[in-house]
């Protein structure tokens, strides 16, 4: 069986992401001016991939995103790749929060999910279901080459759990419009669930 491609790329910049505010599965944002703009450039000076299918987060930056980036692909909306859910974070920055105890637990790792939000367990179960739909789906289709317009917290808890080489979350970081290509071989994925990151993007 053929091994495939998937390239992961983080979706532009919106309002929140210049603020430096929390924004998850709650609030469904549309790029800003700024963003989209920053998208163009780099659409303009980089070599985006030829993909035979385009996946992405439901959210509309995302969707956004991938009608920006891949014109000619129609946007296949997977649920699971949907941003993680900040609870009482929602909407706040870091500073507005630096005096939240509650905050300061969740970012030390002591506590799993913050107010009224998602477990961190949760999430990446539920973003690796997400990318094991479009393995399957592009194996029952028998498809080469996708792009994935996804989240970059999605981005890094997704390859921190499944990709080698094996690194921790905050090593996966990447910017707007950028992102990683992986390799997958059908044997080793099902068996193991494991994926190689080949490139960056």
């Amino acid at each position: 069986m053929r091994t495939l491609r998937i390239h992961l790329i983080r979706h532009g910049a919106t309002d929140a992401n210049i603020k430096g505010a929390y924004i998850g599965c709650r609030t469904d944002l549309p790029l800003s001016p700024e963003g989209l703009n920053e998208l163009r450039l780099i659409k303009d000076n980089l070599d985006y991939p030829q993909i035979e299918r385009l996946y992405s987060s439901p959210m509309l930056r995302c969707r956004q995103t991938g009608a920006v980036l891949f014109p000619d692909n129609e946007v296949r909306p997977i649920a699971e790749l949907r941003e993680y859910d900040f609870g009482d974070f929602e909407g706040k920055t870091a500073g507005e929060l630096e005096a939240n105890p509650n905050f300061l637990e969740w970012t030390s790792g002591r506590l799993t999910a913050p107010p009224g939000g998602e477990d961190n367990s949760d999430f990446v179960k539920r973003v690796c279901l997400g990318l094991n739909k479009i393995v399957l789906d592009m194996i029952e289709s028998g498809l080469h080459e996708s792009a994935v317009i996804m989240h970059g917290g999605a981005i890094m808890m997704l390859l921190a759990a499944c990709a080698v080489p094996r690194q921790r979350p905050v090593e996966w970081a990447t910017e707007n419009g950028r992102g990683y290509t992986l390799l997958i071989t059908p044997s080793l994925y099902h068996k193991s669930g494991i994926v190689e990151v080949i490139d960056i993007i």
